[in-house]
């Protein structure tokens, strides 16, 4: 009886984890009168969107590999997309949750680094099978805003001794995440696992969005590690 109950709970957990959700996180823009104030080899972010194309060319993938109805949840950071469209004079928001329409993908908004940290512990337990963080960050830090508040600076994060406030079991069994924004695995990844339990897959150096433009995702300019 004892080995049954421990067989059905395996089979239970396995298919809670094939259910569970591809999580993306998408940081915002900097503003174009901060950048045009920056010497030109500093300059960089320049389109609105390459955060969120190389989140929709990531849904795009999960989509292939795991079917039309692989679950996807969308967190956005807000403030940097409504700032920013004020500045071109464009409906950033509007077109955003379009592109989560469009692609059957819940929308979560959130507003700081405590509203990313509130919404994604909300989470039910077991339900992220990944995770991709797309957005600036350095070594210790996803830099949710960067550039877009203050110039060259951030005033909305995850750092990394922020990330014990994470809820542990909204990972499912065998999860896996990356950050696609600069330098995550010269310190952040490694933090990220010893609380989490989870691998966060993170670059040793910058990595580079201008691949977008050919319809690829960021390139790495530098090696991989968790």
């Amino acid at each position: 009886m004892k080995r049954m109950a421990w067989i059905l709970t395996l089979l239970v957990a396995a298919s809670a984890s094939a259910l569970a959700d591809h999580v993306i996180v998408t940081g915002g823009p900097a503003l174009r009168k901060w950048e045009d104030l920056r010497v030109p080899e500093d300059r960089h972010d320049r389109w609105w969107a390459n955060f969120v194309r190389a989140s929709t060319l990531r849904m795009a993938e999960l989509r292939t590999a795991g079917g039309p109805s692989a679950p996807i949840v969308w967190f956005v950071f807000k403030p940097g997309y409504v700032t920013r469209g004020r500045e071109d004079g464009k409906p950033y928001v509007q077109w955003i949750t379009e592109q989560a329409q469009k692609r059957r993908v819940p929308l979560i908004w959130f507003d700081s680094g405590p509203g990313f940290i509130k919404a994604f512990n909300a989470r039910p337990r077991g339900s992220v099978k990944t995770l991709d963080f797309f957005g600036h960050s350095n070594r210790h830090a996803f830099m949710f805003d960067y550039g877009n508040d203050i110039i060259a600076s951030s005033t909305a994060w995850l750092h990394e001794r922020e990330i014990p406030r994470l809820r542990r079991a909204v990972f499912a069994r065998g999860a896996h995440c990356r950050s696609w924004g600069c330098h995550t695995g010269e310190s952040m990844s490694s933090v990220w696992r010893q609380h989490l339990g989870v691998p966060l897959e993170g670059v040793k150096g910058p990595t580079d969005y201008r691949p977008l433009s050919f319809g690829r995702m960021p390139e790495a300019k530098g090696p991989w590690t968790m």
